[in-house]
């Protein structure tokens, strides 16, 4: 079988690859098959560490002698449903309900989180 030559100018492979490469990490980041969610959990403890920034909200929590890495929402989310940075600042109190990566034994994805004061937010 013959097939016909197409001419690709340099200028349009480099930007057909460009935007391959581009596109990689908001797949790699949208992959929640790492968590298990046949066995929910729930954590209280205080925020010792917080990052306040996309792709998603971070915190860590010490929750009886055991440090858990926390992923919530994008920030956006968070905002518009009232988790605001200062909700999640060091030194707050708060319960987490979500799921524990199947890879990381101190990570979890968090569904829910009620913070000081009584406030639930759902992060999904």
């Amino acid at each position: 079988m013959i097939f016909p030559r197409i001419a690709v100018s340099r200028p349009a492979l480099w930007l057909a690859a460009a935007t391959a490469l581009a596109s990689l990490p908001a797949v790699a980041h949208h992959g929640w098959s790492t968590y298990d969610e046949t066995k929910p959990l729930t954590v209280t403890g205080k925020i010792v560490e917080t990052h306040y920034e996309n792709p998603h909200a971070t915190i860590r929590v010490d929750v009886q002698g055991k440090r858990w890495l926390a992923v919530l929402a994008p920030v956006s989310r968070m905002e518009s449903r009232g988790a605001t940075a200062e909700k999640v600042a060091v030194g707050k109190q708060v319960t987490m309900v979500g799921y524990a990566s199947k890879e990381k034994a101190d990570e979890m994805r968090v569904e829910r989180i009620t913070f000081d004061g009584g406030q639930t937010v759902e992060l999904r």
